[in-house]
């Protein structure tokens, strides 16, 4: 997925303001890929038969496939830009996926989807990370 977005953001008129192309692709891939897990997750808890104990789980996941979803959504859009504005939704991404992932941590041990959906966020909370850093 990343070589494709990699290709639309070389293909774009607009000015990249100097960020990276591979380093922008890979966030907007993880974020895109983390609300994908994130959605399927919580689908998955609900469906497990201790519900009520997945209620904070399932409200990261929904949380941070809705942040992700916004994020990747918004990196894609180059023309005009806003450096604080990228900053602000990176930072929040961040901090959504770390807390996700801290919580499905807690359930690794009972339910799988909770290993596949923390992984996910972790690696994209780095990649939020890396292009907060990049960008200043």
């Amino acid at each position: 997925m990343t070589d494709h977005v990699e290709n639309m953001l070389r293909t774009t008129p607009a000015d990249l303001g100097g960020i990276d192309r591979r380093l922008l692709a890979d966030c907007i891939a993880a974020c895109a890929d983390c609300a994908q897990t994130c959605t399927a997750c919580a689908d998955a808890c609900l469906s497990e038969g201790m519900v009520a104990e997945l209620t904070k789980c399932i409200r990261r996941n929904q949380d941070c496939a809705d942040l992700c979803a916004a994020t990747s959504r918004v990196l894609s859009r180059r023309t005009a830009k806003d450096p604080a504005e990228d900053r602000a939704l990176l930072t929040a991404c961040r901090d959504a996926c770390r807390a996700c992932a801290e919580e499905c941590e807690k359930h690794v041990d009972m339910h799988e989807h909770c290993a596949v959906c923390a992984a996910a966020c972790r690696r994209c909370e780095k990649a939020c990370e890396d292009l907060l850093a990049a960008l200043g």
